[in-house]
């Protein structure tokens, strides 16, 4: 028997079905290809508006996105809609600025306000489920502590606690500020302290003559009020008051 020629023939046939094969595979990417499901790319022109947009006065859309629809959404359904949201934040302020370059009216100016509601309920929503998923993992919110102290101006403030690469009693700037020129503790902070409350004394006890004034021109025009929705309403202000006033 001729081996050789068996050996080739073996040979010959192995080539051609591993080139068949590749030919077949490259056929079928190639009519893979040809079936997408993503948006068509417009490049530059997805910063813009629709055409049949452009010169329009008013624009009709929809509301935001309220909290109770977010809820019910899964995580994966709102990292879609923030992108969609984003993509559409950036595509108003870009018709914005061309409307104010062309000196033209932005039509239905509206649109920014939903767009970024949308997108401020979307964070409120994540934020819960981070609170939620920390709770249940290690009994803590998982955010950043919250602490009360007392800024330059000797008024209560809130800090969001945050890493620095230097402690507290190392730092200079700090230090000098709280301990040694006694900022928080000095006469010009003590004068404008005592101002800042006398000013809100002021302003409290106006409110409260606003409130006095009008529930007697209520009792006034409405005799048959009735005074418990009225001390409700204003529980600040002394009814059987303002019922003996001769004004």
């Amino acid at each position: 028997m001729n081996f050789t020629l068996i050996r080739n023939l073996f040979r010959n046939t192995a080539a051609l079905c591993y080139r068949s094969q590749n030919t077949s595979h490259v056929c079928a990417v190639a009519e893979a290809k040809k079936i997408h499901t993503t948006n068509c790319n417009r490049d530059l022109m997805e910063f813009f508006d629709a055409k049949k947009n452009w010169g329009e006065q008013t624009i009709k859309v929809g509301r935001a996105w309220n909290l109770d629809e977010l809820r019910i959404k899964s995580n994966t359904d709102l990292h879609k809609l923030w992108y969609v949201l984003l993509k559409e934040r950036n595509m108003l302020f870009t018709m914005e600025q061309e409307c104010n370059e062309k000196m033209r009216l932005f039509p239905s100016p509206e649109r920014i306000d939903k767009v970024q509601e949308s997108m401020e309920n979307i964070e409120k929503v994540i934020r819960e489920r981070n609170v939620a998923y920390y709770k249940l993992e290690t009994g803590e919110t998982g955010e950043r502590p919250v602490e009360e102290i007392v800024n330059l101006l000797g008024l209560p403030e809130e800090y969001r606690k945050q890493e620095y690469y230097i402690p507290k009693f190392m730092n200079i700037r700090w230090v000098k500020n709280y301990y040694e020129h006694g900022v928080v503790t000095s006469l010009a902070v003590k004068k404008f302290l005592r101002l800042y409350r006398e000013k809100q004394r002021v302003e409290a006890k106006k409110a409260r003559n606003r409130d006095y004034n009008h529930v007697q021109h209520l009792l006034k025009r409405f005799p048959n009020v009735d005074v418990e929705a009225l001390k409700a309403q204003y529980p600040d202000v002394d009814l059987e008051k303002a019922k003996r006033t001769k004004k």
